[in-house]
């Protein structure tokens, strides 16, 4: 699956360094697997396969965007709001029919995209600064929009997104599948893609070299906006209501955890979609695990922070025994 880099602090690591950084989360997810088919009754059943993929597809959806983001040396706390917004839009918009409400709801999701991203590009905010306004007003604005309460969906068409399938496979999977085909054409094959990467290996040497880096910024923000959305479009789907107050908790922390863990360094110039994939995979299989040996879903908290950090030493040349 795709993957664009520039020369990075990688050829500082040793190669086992590197190695474990780019395929441990395979590894990881292939001994969690392999645990849970040994361990855990009724792991290996079609129905437990599509539930894990049901669950995990509005974070990894999510997570796509968050990639792009950090691919820029950027990061986008605002995701779990957006996803909140996006559900709250929906249902004041249905009654005038299905594709108006997913149309706004997207819409939404891009104007937060370009207030994260102007913010950034344009004024120099520092991006964790810039979308944290986000975290916190986004919410805020879907509570207001909700009026605080939780609405039923009754569109079929939108239920039968939510808890549908095509030839057995469900189709929130589907979508998640074709998003995560685009976004690694987009990176891997597109002058955009190729700029977004060169913008966050170096951006001074980006501008120097006449790339148009306030735009591309701009716009990566904006997609990163609308994947969020669609992310809360499907988990209102899924929910078969639009809860703002708990649609997006904390889907931040599990997207940039999915990101890193999957080989996206968080100082840019890098992004890793397959990586991404199977990290949003890990996190959701550990908190399966967790669940179904009886332990607090806290536990999985604790255990994505953890993640967090040893992901994150890994990239550090200094760590690895490089000079830093």
């Amino acid at each position: 699956m795709a993957e664009a880099t520039v020369t990075t602090l990688s050829t500082a690591q040793p190669p086992a360094t590197r190695r474990l950084r780019d395929y441990g989360v395979y590894a990881a997810l292939g001994i969690l697997i392999l645990y849970n088919l040994v361990f855990t009754e009724n792991f290996a059943t079609l129905t437990n396969l599509n539930t894990q993929l049901v669950q995990v597809t509005p974070i990894l959806i999510a997570a796509l965007g968050m990639a792009l983001v950090i691919g820029t040396e950027g990061v986008d706390l605002s995701v779990g709001s957006v996803m909140a917004l996006a559900a709250a839009l929906l249902p004041l918009y249905l009654g005038y029919g299905l594709m108006p409400a997913i149309v706004v709801a997207l819409l939404g999701g891009a104007l937060c995209g370009l207030f994260s991203g102007t913010l950034v590009a344009v004024v120099g905010i520092q991006p964790i600064v810039a979308t944290l306004a986000l975290l916190v007003g986004g919410r805020g604005l879907a509570l207001v929009l909700a009026d605080g309460r939780l609405k039923d969906i009754r569109n079929p068409v939108l239920l039968d997104m939510g808890s549908g399938s095509v030839l057995g496979v469900p189709i929130v999977v589907l979508i998640a599948a074709c998003l995560t085909l685009v976004v690694g054409f987009l990176v891997r094959y597109t002058t955009f893609g190729r700029q977004l990467v060169a913008v966050g290996g170096n951006r001074s040497a980006s501008v120097l070299a006449g790339l148009p880096v306030r735009r591309i910024l701009i716009v990566t923000y904006v997609i990163s906006g609308v994947l969020a959305a669609i992310a809360g479009i499907v988990a209102t789907a899924r929910l078969t209501a639009s809860d703002p107050s708990a649609i997006g908790q904390l889907a931040e922390l599990s997207a940039i955890t999915a990101v890193v863990v999957g080989g996206t360094p968080l100082n840019g110039g890098r992004v890793r979609i397959l990586g991404t994939v199977a990290g949003a995979l890990l996190m959701q299989l550990i908190s399966a695990t967790l669940i179904k040996n009886n332990l607090p879903t806290s536990i999985a908290l604790i255990v994505q922070a953890a993640i967090i950090v040893v992901a994150v030493l890994l990239q550090r040349p200094r760590f690895a025994g490089g000079a830093g």
